[in-house]
Parts: structure tokens; sequence; C-alpha cells
């Protein structure tokens, strides 16, 4: 294990929703816990056998750590392991205060020119890392991403990325929608009332075909019914945002269609990769930074993601550091 001093930990859509709600489906919150779990940080103290850190490392921190070497961990699929810890899913602690313990292996060295805060969105540009895998992203994809938060935008950045010709985006915000132009969408659509397939003919209408790829980044039953109208044919759809439990979905038309519906569970396997790719500079994750709060103004930087302004919001972990 290591011991850490907290530098950047941004908040995220689940964090408030514990906050708010004391629960995500079967994960319910009994006791105080601590939440955080898009973290960044400096080792301060390594345990008697860590070999590949020292004091003084600034280290990203993957939350899900694997309790046991089951069947899951022997496939490369720990995250699918019933037993792992993850930061701030009860009952494990996260890791938004000053100090933190964490096991080592689950902590990856920041190169230089890879800031602590680009660390700390290592595990939402993990999402769409993975979820892009899933989803067969390639050379020349179409790709239809539904739901313009923080989620959404990682796919564009990721789908961009992995070589989609071009990407389409919707959102109910406008203000969302010009953020995913930013960081690479090439087209958006701004959805007020329509109707699941009349979401989907405009999809189809901006890319000139159906889409390959859809990911469904919202969790809304009306999203993921037009992402299974809007996948063409033969396609893929990925589902990465949780709503309710049951949703009645057009199962047949994309049973006839021979569309695969594939669902992701957060990632595994994608630090190594995200570290690589933000110190070629492959990638951008600094616009995604809209909030910066000190953690005294913790509870102000929860407001303000409750309230769905900006786009990501950071809180700093140490008073000492003054750097970006």
């Amino acid at each position: 294990e290591v011991l850490l001093r907290m530098h950047s930990v941004g908040i995220c859509g689940s964090d408030v929703h514990y906050w708010q709600h004391g629960r995500i489906g079967d994960f319910v919150v009994k006791n105080p816990m601590v939440l955080g779990h898009e973290a960044s940080g400096t080792v301060i103290k390594v345990g008697s056998g860590v070999t590949h850190l020292k004091p003084g490392d600034r280290v990203a921190i993957e939350p899900g750590v694997p309790r046991e070497m089951d069947e899951f961990c022997k496939t490369g699929r720990y995250n699918l392991s019933p037993t792992i810890f993850f930061c701030a899913t009860p009952p494990d602690d996260g890791n938004l205060c000053r100090y933190y313990k964490h096991n080592a292996s689950y902590c990856y060295k920041l190169p230089d020119n890879v800031t602590f805060e680009e660390g700390a969105l290592i595990e939402p540009l993990s999402v769409g890392i993975h979820a892009c895998k899933r989803a067969g992203v390639t050379l020349g994809s179409k790709v239809f991403v539904s739901g313009s938060g923080p989620i959404g935008l990682v796919n564009v950045l990721v789908a961009k990325m992995m070589g989609a010709a071009a990407v389409v985006i919707t959102d109910l915000s406008a203000s969302r929608l010009q953020k995913a132009k930013e960081v690479g969408a090439d087209f958006t659509i701004q959805v007020t009332n329509e109707t699941p397939q009349e979401v989907a003919s405009k999809v189809e209408a901006l890319l000139g075909c159906m889409p390959e790829i859809t990911v469904e980044c919202t969790g809304v039953q009306a999203c993921i019914q037009a992402g299974i109208y809007a996948t063409r044919s033969g396609g893929t759809l990925v589902l990465v945002g949780l709503g309710p439990e049951m949703v009645t979905v057009p199962m047949v038309n994309a049973a006839v269609r021979e569309v695969d519906i594939r669902g992701i569970f957060r990632y595994c396997n994608t630090w190594p990769v995200a570290i690589a790719l933000l110190a070629s500079k492959r990638i951008n994750v600094k616009p995604l930074v809209t909030h910066r709060f000190p953690l005294e103004k913790a509870l102000e930087a929860f407001e303000t993601t409750r309230r769905g302004e900006g786009v990501k919001v950071m809180l700093k972990c140490d008073p000492t550091d003054h750097s970006p």
C-alpha cells in the first residue's frame, strides 16, 4: 500500500446521487462514507513491498481494487469481480480527503507533463475508453453519442481518437452541446420533444447514414429507445448511462436487425492507456474542467454539480500546493 497526500478530486454524478439519495440501485449507504473516486495525489509513504513508487511521485489513482484473484481477475476483467473494493461505493470509503491510503498496484505514476488535474480526469476518461472498446469503434466509424454530460464528452474524445469519421451527439442543453463541439463532435442535435424515432431520423440525416455504433450515456428510457432505432442493422449499442432498473425498449426491432446491445461496468486496464494518450498530447481533457474549489468549499462544489452547472467540478485537497 501507499499513503498519498491528495491533490485533485473530481466530483461525479454518482457522488452527488449518494449524497442526495443515499443509494444507487443495490448500493445503499448505511454508515457515514467518504465520497470521491476521480483522484490524483502525491506519494508520501510506501509499504515495504512497494518497488515501483517512492515518496514524491505524482500518481493517478484507479479506484477499483479486486480483493481476490477470482475468475474475472484471471481473465483480465477484474471490474466484474463481485468482491471488488471501489472508492465511494458503499461501504467503501472514497478519497475526497487530505490523506488517503490505497493499493500501490492501482496507483499509476504520472509523467512530468501530465498535471494532477489530468490525472484525476483519467477516471471519467476511462469510462470512454472502455465503452468505445466494447463498442468496437475503429477507423471510419460513424458514431452516435446520446447525452452530452461529462461521460458523453469523454466518449466523443475517445471515439474521435480511435478513428471515428463522424460523431453526432444529442442533449437537451445548448451549452453542453457547445462543449461537445469544442471537444470534437462533428454534429449536435438539441432534443426538445421529439419522439425516439424522430431523433433517430435526425441522427441519420446528419451523418448521411445510420451509425454503426451508438453510445448511450443518459440512462433515460426514451434515449435508449432512440439508440436502438438509430443504430444501423448489424451495429452495436453500448449502454453506459444508468437509469431506472426496468426500461421498456423496442427489443424486437433490435433483435431482427441484429443490433448488439452491450453494457459496461466502469472499466478495466485503462490507466496505462490513458496516461500514454495524455503524455503524448493525443487527447486533451483540459476543457472538461469548468469549476475549481478548495476542499473547504466542498459543499459549494457539490451544489454546483447538483445544479448541472459547467461540466466537471474539481476539488483541490492540498492547500500548500499552488501548481495548476
